[in-house]
């Protein structure tokens, strides 16, 4: 009888199709870790000396620090303040670089970081010399400009004040430089940084200040696990000595006109 000779053949690999291999190596591309999702985008409307476009003011660089032990980078976003709050409250950017406390009460997709930042003093810039203030209920008697979206201001100043509403802090002074508002309400740091940038003389700052305020970060609320370690690392910077120095090198030298 005779046998039946079987060939073994070795299997051949299957190839994927090319449009597969497409698909499969786009969707390993989408899941795979990218450095972008280490970057926090941080909205403001602060400017010099806290804040400015190079990331160079005290809370860029301090949040800036912070957030690199961290293992993230922050880029800023500046923005007028009522689209900063509105755009880290929806969630398109990752949050806002510096607010007063208990701002969450009013957008719920923000996290308070609590660790305070700075304390804020709320203050009145004028270049006439015979006012003089003795707090909010003082303010009906002038008229006054404010940056659109401080919530504090709005919050504070008396119904029957004749106010006017400006973007930023340029159009803010230079309401004062033309004499069309008595005074206007800024920040105590930001308002001297306008005075020294612009070499303006003839504003001065008065005293004492509206209100004082600690001021903080807040996230948007996707980022909640990450609230209670950048509190923590904000504390380590205060306990080296970091926060310090950078006062000293940023905040100390401007001078009160």
């Amino acid at each position: 009888m005779g046998t039946t000779r079987i060939s073994k053949q070795t299997p051949q690999r299957r190839r994927l199709p090319s449009r597969a291999f497409s698909l499969l190596l786009l969707l390993l591309l989408h899941v795979a870790p990218s450095s972008a999702a280490n970057i926090l985008y941080l909205n403001t409307a602060l400017t010099s000396p806290l804040s400015n476009e190079q990331q160079t003011g005290f809370v860029d660089r301090l949040l800036g620090e912070a957030l690199q032990r961290l293992g993230y980078q922050l880029r800023v976003n500046h923005l007028p303040a009522e689209r900063a709050l509105i755009n880290a409250n929806a969630g398109i950017d990752d949050g806002d670089l510096l607010r007063i406390d208990g701002l969450d009460r009013l957008y719920p997709n923000l996290v308070q970081v609590p660790e305070k930042i700075i304390d804020m003093e709320f203050v009145a810039f004028t270049r006439r010399p015979d006012i003089r203030l003795r707090g909010w209920h003082s303010l009906p008697a002038h008229t006054v400009a404010i940056i659109n979206g401080w919530k504090i201001l709005e919050r504070n100043i008396p119904p029957a004040t004749e106010l006017t509403k400006v973007e930023n802090s340029e159009q803010l002074f230079n309401l004062l430089l033309k004499n069309r508002v008595d005074l206007v309400l800024y920040s105590r740091w930001p308002g001297l940084g306008q005075l020294q940038n612009r070499h303006i003389r003839s504003i001065r700052l008065l005293r004492p200040p509206l209100e004082r305020r600690a001021m903080f970060t807040y996230l948007h609320r996707r980022h909640h696990a990450l609230v209670p370690r950048l509190a923590s690392a904000l504390a380590r910077l205060k306990a080296d000595g970091t926060y310090q120095r950078l006062f000293r090198q940023i905040l100390s030298p401007l001078t009160e006109n």
